[in-house]
């Protein structure tokens, strides 16, 4: 059955990608471990009010320097959180840095292969032949601007006009200016068999 959908093309895993997951689970585990202690301080927190209630100031009191301790614990743990993200920011940062590097390098080499191809002396030899091509048409189109009178310009479309003419001619066909002859009914040929028939009854009587 695998041969038949093909195997999946397996992923490169970097030691940046480890590094990167590794910290990414510390960080993970540090924020479970600062749940857990919020909730535990809200529950003691709680239960030094019950005490003092109570009258059992000393217990409740000292519930509450567990909490400042536990505090301090939690700025600590955030402090940590805060360094294990920006170490994390930084080598993703720097793996894309090393993409685009490999860019780069990519890009420049092909550039290079490029210029192997095409040299600077070729590409100003078809920039000079190509400046050379305009100037020169410019220069004909200027001559033949300033060697054409007004006579000439009046001479140039007549000869336009009657060949656009010439060419309208031959694609319509001239239509006759005399009427076609009529095509004769059927009856006068009914009449000269009736002249033809009474000479044969006139036979055949004598």
């Amino acid at each position: 059955m695998g041969n038949l959908f093909g195997k999946k093309k397996a992923t490169r895993v970097t030691e940046q990608d480890k590094a990167v997951l590794q910290l990414k689970q510390q960080r993970d585990k540090l924020k479970q471990y600062q749940k857990k202690i919020t909730l535990q301080m809200e529950k003691e927190r709680q239960l030094a009010k019950q005490l003092l209630k109570e009258g059992k100031k000393e217990k409740a009191l000292l519930l509450l320097k567990k909490k400042r301790y536990q505090d301090q614990l939690l700025d600590k743990t955030e402090n940590q959180i805060s360094n294990l993200e920006r170490m994390v920011q930084d080598i993703e940062f720097a793996q894309i840095e090393m993409k685009v590097f490999e860019g780069l390098k990519v890009g420049n080499d092909c550039l290079k292969k490029m210029h192997e191809v095409l040299s600077l002396e070729e590409v100003e030899r078809i920039m000079d032949e190509t400046h050379d091509s305009i100037e020169y048409q410019k220069q004909i189109d200027e001559m033949l601007a300033g060697s054409l009178t007004q006579e000439d310009e009046e001479a140039v479309l007549a000869e336009l006009e009657a060949i656009t003419q010439g060419e309208a001619d031959l694609e319509l066909p001239e239509v006759p200016g005399e009427e076609l002859p009529e095509v004769p009914e059927q009856e006068p040929v009914r009449e000269k068999e009736r002249v033809k028939k009474k000479p044969e009854r006139e036979m055949l009587a004598t």
